[in-house]
């Protein structure tokens, strides 16, 4: 097995921590751009289901929020992964930065794709122009093949 690694995955987001910390946190704005649907709030800290969603197929996976210090820092383990969210006043908006640490998962560059079309539907929520949540299969409709070859060679995949 290879040893964990960690993507760094950071983006200028033009809105203020606290709105970027809801859309992290509240199950409600996660289900419309995040990879899994949240069975609770993440502000708080314990054990909680994430559920993955493609299509009609759903997959159980179990998380435990670690750190949950709004609307500084999210942190919380996502099966083997670990997740953990900074957030920083960067002039009228946030510098978000995502350190995800993989232990399963052998292509980074799927993960980085996965994150990259997230954060593009995070924006749309965020700017008030919701474009619906992109998971599973419907990401190949929004160039996700040509993006993670693209992400492949970045990271010498």
């Amino acid at each position: 097995m290879q040893a964990p690694w960690t993507l760094v995955f950071v983006r200028e987001l033009k809105h203020p921590p606290q709105a970027v910390w809801e859309a992290l946190t509240d199950p409600a704005e996660l289900d419309q751009w995040a990879p899994f649907a949240a069975e609770r709030d993440m502000n708080a800290l314990g054990p909680l289901t994430l559920t993955m969603v493609d299509g009609d197929n759903r997959e159980d996976t179990r998380a435990v929020v670690r750190v949950a210090d709004a609307p500084k820092v999210l942190e919380y383990s996502w099966d083997e992964d670990l997740l953990r969210w900074e957030l920083e006043p960067s002039g009228e908006g946030t510098r978000m930065t995502l350190r995800h640490t993989l232990v399963g998962v052998t292509d980074a560059s799927l993960v980085a794709t996965g994150w990259h079309v997230c954060v593009v539907v995070l924006e749309h929520l965020l700017d008030g122009d919701p474009h619906g949540v992109v998971r599973g299969r419907a990401a190949e409709e929004y160039g996700f093949d040509e993006l993670r070859a693209a992400y492949g060679e970045i990271l010498g995949m």
